[in-house]
């Protein structure tokens, strides 16, 4: 996948929590996939992945700032086929997956896929390595970062006519494994958890023996394979999904319709602290609906390509989040639902004024409501009285939210090798309210869509009877009313999205493809992100000056090749390596002043390179069969590297989690096809 469409747009509100809209819209065969929980699953039977970069608002609509993914699945076919594939490799890990096409049945045909993957953790649970560490808890958790998953789809396929066709899948799948470990990496010193300052909550006993909540003991920034935690920890997810599309040739053009209902249930558990200490466990139970319909018009006239459509989502959501502190002298009863109902109407156009000049023109309309109700209740809080309401049951609020997405581009075609293009096109990303927040003004208050104007121009080139390909890209995305995550910590544990401010990101690309010889193609591609911020209001203040910019390294490469080393009878072997580079990047828009007492350097990740290969045996002639044999690793050089954090800043001790990238993992597989 391109790496800029998933950075482009890089002020992202990362979070699990159901009122937190994504960035980079995820589909299933056309119908969108309303949030980032719901986007976890496994396809067991995928045709290919089409990936649009950059504000796709005309087409596609709301929460596409960075781009869109849609995932096509395979259609059934009309003979008695399947494949069946077998893996292991380290950490015990093992899959299995196979699909069955059953061929034409009447006017019917019918397929069903299906795949099981599992695998030890990455980190393994041990009891607490400090004994005179008194406030410990016993061992909750004997493995982090496992997998444990299933899935499975079914689909049918008629063709009633000539002219018109039917498509229904379902998919399902589920999970149940503990999460990435939350690895302490940072205690200020002088601070709460440090035995040595007098802020310290608790004392030391002496001999090794302490009371109170000495992180300091547990804290270690390189990557630990071992650790230890009190809370219950655990990530399960149940997702089905119901799609039919239809498409029916008119002399006007191909109708389509999509239809789509899909169901969440998402529950997790955290033990935030990284501790065998109980500082901090929250849970989230979570359920979740949306239905989506689509109507739309693709044909042409002349010169003339059009697209015309009317689109329908509507979603409904609700979240128990119950949170306990320092051994459950704090608890909070937090809970939210919220619904959304969405509106659309859009047409674009592609208009071929010569052979070689193509001008294309778009435009979308979007109106939504949105609702949110709230609980945010202390159940033990000192030294407030019990049941203390910092949000009331019964606390609602409403919102209406509206945008125009305009696009517009030219593409002239230089010569049969050589295309040049430029484009405008506009985006957002949906507004609503803050299900988490802290307070009632918090909650009642909206938050408004982000809006981006990106421009871009480009050049693509083939030389060399196509055997090589050149293509450059310069953008300028320009963004208000940026929605940007603020930690409050009002409370219970909370994050606030905000319109905070606005921003400038400029970059340009080079994706190059290079067929070497018959048997051996190179790939390689670079890109440069510049970030700026025009305005970042914090308490009333423009910081924008010394604040950073997350998830948004400066310089990125990858490179690959493809070699296919031999070709006979007995099959054919092939080779494929890759290799990713990132620069460093913040994760946060915190301070860039190394004095703050949060600077956005305690949660910087560190620049990295990752190696990718793949040795295959194809083709092999067995019993009449298409037989492959397989080996594969990745992240070979076993690059420990931090891909994210949570800084809970000052008033929590200085206490910094990191999260780490999957360690080096290896394995071989075997498939067949009949």
């Amino acid at each position: 996948m391109p790496l800029r469409s998933l950075r482009r747009v890089q002020i992202e509100t990362i979070n699990p929590a159901l009122t937190w809209e994504p960035t980079v819209g995820i589909y299933l065969n056309g119908a969108y996939i309303g949030k980032t929980q719901g986007s976890v699953f496994d396809v067991a039977d995928i045709e290919r992945m089409e990936v649009l970069r950059g504000p796709q608002g005309t087409l596609y609509g709301r929460n596409t700032l960075a781009g869109a993914i849609n995932i096509i699945t395979a259609r059934p076919d009309d003979e008695f086929s399947g494949s069946v594939k077998v893996g292991f490799g380290n950490y015990n890990s093992r899959m299995a997956k196979g699909t069955l096409n059953l061929g034409a049945l009447g006017p019917l045909k019918a397929k069903v896929s299906g795949m099981i993957e599992k695998r030890d953790g990455f980190v393994e649970g041990v009891e607490n390595p400090f004994p005179g560490v008194f406030a410990a808890g016993p061992l909750s958790t004997t493995e982090f970062e496992d997998l444990d998953k299933k899935s499975f789809l079914i689909a049918v396929s008629a063709d009633p006519s000539d002219n018109l066709s039917l498509d229904y899948t379902f998919d399902y799948s589920e999970a149940d494994q503990n999460p990435v470990f939350s690895q302490i990496i940072n205690v200020s010193p002088n601070n709460i958890f440090d035995p040595a300052s007098p802020a310290y909550v608790g004392f030391p006993a002496g001999g090794g023996q302490f009371f109170g909540f000495p992180l300091d003991l547990y804290t270690d920034r390189d990557r630990q394979f071992t650790g230890t935690t009190d809370g219950e920890v655990f990530e399960k997810s149940k997702v089905q999904g119901h799609n039919l599309t239809a498409k029916l040739s008119t002399e006007f053009g191909e109708l389509k319709s999509i239809t789509s209902f899909r169901k969440l249930n998402w529950d997790d558990s955290l033990d935030l602290d990284g501790s065998p200490l109980s500082l901090a466990h929250t849970q989230r139970d979570s359920d979740y609906d949306s239905f989506s319909q689509e109507f739309q018009i693709v044909g042409n006239s002349g010169a003339l390509d059009y697209v015309l459509g009317a689109y329908y989502f509507e979603d409904d959501g609700f979240t128990n989040n119950p949170q306990f502190f320092f051994g459950g002298a704090s608890i909070f009863d937090s809970r939210y639902g919220s619904t959304t109902e969405a509106i659309a109407a859009y047409g674009q156009i592609d208009f071929a004024v010569t052979e070689a000049l193509t001008v294309s023109g778009g435009l979308r309309y979007t109106e939504e409501d949105k609702t949110i109700e709230r609980a945010n209740i202390a159940v033990s809080f000192p030294p407030l009285p019990p049941n203390t309401p910092f949000v009331p049951e019964g606390t609602t609020a409403s919102g209406k939210f509206d945008d125009l997405s305009p696009q517009v581009s030219v593409a002239y075609e230089l010569s049969n090798n050589v295309n040049l293009y430029a484009k405008y096109a506009n985006g957002f990303k949906s507004g609503g309210f803050n299900g988490e927040a802290g307070t009632i003004e918090e909650t009642v208050r909206p938050y408004k869509p982000e809006k981006v104007d990106s421009f871009e121009v480009g050049l693509k080139t083939g030389f060399w009877d196509n055997r090589a390909r050149i293509n450059v890209t310069g953008f300028l995305n320009k963004h208000e009313d940026m929605q940007l995550s603020v930690f409050t910590a009002e409370g219970a544990a909370a994050s606030d999205i905000r319109n905070a401010g606005q921003a400038d990101i400029k970059g340009f690309e080079i994706e190059s493809m290079f067929q070497l010889s018959d048997d051996f193609m190179l790939r390689a591609n670079y890109g440069h992100l510049d970030p700026e911020y025009k305005e970042f209001i914090e308490f009333g203040t423009d910081v924008a000056d010394e604040r950073a910019f997350p998830h948004a390294p400066r310089n990125t490469a990858s490179a690959g090749f493809d070699w296919e080393i031999t070709e006979n009878d007995w099959g054919k072997l092939t080779l494929n390596g890759d290799m990713n580079y990132s620069d460093k990047y913040f994760t946060f828009p915190y301070s860039t002043d190394p004095f703050s007492p949060q600077p956005a350097f305690n949660t910087e990740a560190d620049a990295r390179t990752l190696f990718n290969a793949r040795l295959a045996w194809s083709d092999i002639p067995i019993a009449s069969q298409d037989v492959e044999l397989a080996v594969w690793a990745k992240n070979i050089a076993d690059e420990e590297y931090l891909t994210n954090f949570i800084d809970f800043g000052p008033g929590f001790g200085g206490l910094t989690n990191g999260y780490f990238g999957p360690p080096r993992t290896y394995g071989v597989t075997l498939g067949a096809k009949f």
